[in-house]
């Protein structure tokens, strides 16, 4: 069994999904999730929930796959009015529970960055992420004096194409893309 360290807060805190409505008369819950997988949340222990500004931590008793929902039974939740209390309540993990990723990036590292093309042109900052589903796109904040009058840039994040270099430290962003589009 692994050791698992206690947090009263989460480092970091990153949302990885939501509780849902009850589920039966004995405390179960749904979770909606935002990882890839959806059975992957529950790989992050320990769960955090914001309640009256206070961190919360949140231990799971039990989960499964109840027709195309996933349900949850949490400890200390044995009815469907404590569950209830719980519905709509993001699920938070510290950032330091998240694994090291080898020529992969997280959202969260990749806000803030600044983007310039591979001719210097300086795109802005991003700001938001967004799935296509054929790959992720990189919402850029443009800055306020941009020559070509863009307040906002999509672009898509396909590495190698149009994404030539990821410096975090820097937090900078190399890509290929014509400043005017």
């Amino acid at each position: 069994m692994s050791e698992q360290k206690t947090f009263k807060e989460p480092v970091e805190p990153i949302v990885m999904g939501k509780l849902g409505s009850p589920y039966g008369i004995r405390g179960w819950l749904r979770v909606f999730s935002s990882t890839e997988h959806a059975e992957n949340i529950f790989e992050y222990q320990p769960w955090f929930i914001q309640r009256h500004g206070q961190w919360e931590s949140i231990e799971i008793e039990t989960w499964k796959h109840h027709n195309q929902d996933i349900i949850v039974k949490l400890k200390g939740i044995d009815d469907r009015d404590a569950a209830n209390i719980l519905t709509n309540f993001e699920i938070v993990v510290s950032a330091t529970q998240l694994p090291d990723l080898d020529g992969e990036y997280y959202w969260k590292d990749l806000m803030g960055c600044q983007v310039e093309t591979d001719k210097g042109y300086d795109l802005g900052v991003v700001n938001d992420m967004m799935e296509t589903g054929s790959n992720d796109v990189m919402v850029i904040k443009a800055n306020l004096k941009d020559a070509f009058g863009v307040r906002e840039r999509l672009v898509p994040f396909l590495d190698g194409q149009v994404i030539k270099k990821v410096d975090l430290s820097a937090k900078k962003i190399i890509v290929d893309w014509d400043p005017g589009f």
